[in-house]
């Protein structure tokens, strides 16, 4: 097992291209369950969430092969109809293959899903949406199991914006017949990404991204004659930009659809840091002290609840009292009693985190819980004195590519090492080497 060392105080200067995003790929790979043939996508990224699902559609009977510029995927067969326990309690998005199935198979079988430990994700509302389209489900040793005999189009209704929810019942409606209408469906950028995949595939879907999605179903879907690239990750292309806040200096994201980024944007200048936006790139820039920030977690095209940790980081040493508000999950702070360790003042109190900004943080060991808590205790780490060493990396990797990387690229103190390397100026080593 791996852990990430950094040695704060280092400001940094450069660009970083933004990989793939990892929640808008995961999807469109499943979605080609839906049109049997080979499929190529491109700007896939390469992370431990994306190899799972492969792997889960090569269980199902869907090979496929990495190249250097393209990803193809061959769903001519589908012998299996199973997502299983150890492949779905270690990500969320294999529920997704329950649309799909149904829609084409005609049955499946899914174990009810894990991820991230950021508090209960349950899957009522996908159920709910399929049942409206005629799928039966059954519950048992933890597994769903779904049946169609032909899907037909419904007005769905739905409680919340879930966004894995409205994919599922989006990607089953493309062949249910007669049309399908999804109120009160997510808005994110990511979904708008899959229906333009799955219009490339024959699919006639209308307004993504607004809360009502209608779509008309077709017969078939086919694979598109052309490579699908997939869009740039907004999340990651943030947690870079809080980077630059947290060290100081300044980064350019590029290969970014700045549009996207708005919500991080302003929160970074209501920070006091200084943010440019271009076609296909943002700048952030900081070179005088944070600003205290308020953030309340909302869905598209409120501030994402993926960048909650990571303002967190920022709001740490910044000047004042900031205070959070997460109303998308409830048990999202695991990163604060990690931070404290680092000497940050947070005090958590339910859904609302109150940070009062401290001059410096001091390196610690601490320990991920999640995807974006890893990215916000690196962070911490580049504004920390002295190393931090970051364990559970795992999380990291699941949805972060090549982040040490592209860190040490802008001037960042940061190295990867062995769990066993316990010796302070081994570690010293490590980090300012790997600078």
């Amino acid at each position: 097992m791996d852990k990430i060392v950094v040695a704060g105080g280092q400001p940094l200067s450069g660009s970083i291209a933004t990989s793939g995003a990892k929640n808008a790929a995961l999807p469109i790979v499943i979605a080609t369950l839906l049109a049997p043939g080979e499929h190529r996508l491109t700007n896939l990224p390469e992370l431990v969430d994306v190899s799972s699902t492969l792997s889960l559609l090569g269980r199902i009977g869907c090979p496929s092969l990495l190249g250097e510029s393209s990803t193809r995927i061959d769903t001519s067969r589908i012998a299996f109809s199973e997502a299983p326990y150890d492949v779905v309690r270690k990500m969320r998005a294999s529920v997704l293959v329950l649309g799909p199935l149904l829609a084409r198979h005609g049955e499946c079988k899914v174990s009810l899903p894990g991820g991230c430990a950021i508090g209960v994700r349950p899957i009522d509302q996908h159920l709910k949406g399929l049942e409206a389209l005629g799928a039966r489900f059954e519950l048992s040793g933890g597994y769903v199991h779904g049946y169609a005999d032909g899907l037909v189009g419904a007005e769905i209704q739905l409680d919340m914006p879930t966004v894995t929810g409205t994919e599922n019942i989006l990607m089953a409606a493309t062949l249910a017949e007669g049309t399908s209408v999804i109120h009160n469906a997510a808005r994110e950028p990511e979904i708008v990404d899959l229906a333009s995949f799955l219009r490339s595939l024959g699919a006639d879907i209308q307004g993504d991204g607004t809360a009502t999605i209608t779509v008309h179903g077709v017969p078939r879907l086919t694979p598109a004659s052309r490579p699908y690239r997939i869009l740039p990750d907004r999340i990651e292309a943030g947690t870079y930009l809080c980077a630059a806040a947290v060290a100081g200096g300044e980064v350019t994201v590029t290969d970014v659809n700045p549009q996207d980024l708005l919500p991080v944007v302003m929160k970074l200048r209501e920070a006091g840091c200084s943010v440019e936006i271009g076609d296909h790139e943002v700048t952030c820039r900081r070179d005088g002290p944070l600003q205290a920030i308020h953030v309340d977690t909302q869905p598209h095209p409120g501030f994402p609840t993926d960048m909650q940790a990571q303002l967190m980081a920022v709001a740490a040493i910044a000047r004042g009292t900031s205070q959070f508000r997460e109303n998308i999950f409830e048990n999202r702070y695991m990163h604060a009693a990690e931070m404290l360790r680092m000497g940050a003042r947070i005090d958590v109190q339910g859904r609302v985190a109150t940070v009062t900004g401290v001059e410096r943080l001091t390196g610690a060991q601490v320990m991920a819980s999640d995807l974006r808590a890893s990215a916000a205790l690196v962070l911490s780490g580049l504004a920390a004195e002295g190393i931090t060493e970051v364990l559970r990396i795992y999380h990291l990797d699941r949805g972060y590519e090549n982040l040490v990387g592209k860190l040490r690229g802008v001037g960042a103190h940061v190295g990867r090492v062995s769990d066993d390397v316990t010796d302070r100026a081994a570690l010293q080593r490590a980090a300012v080497a790997a600078g």
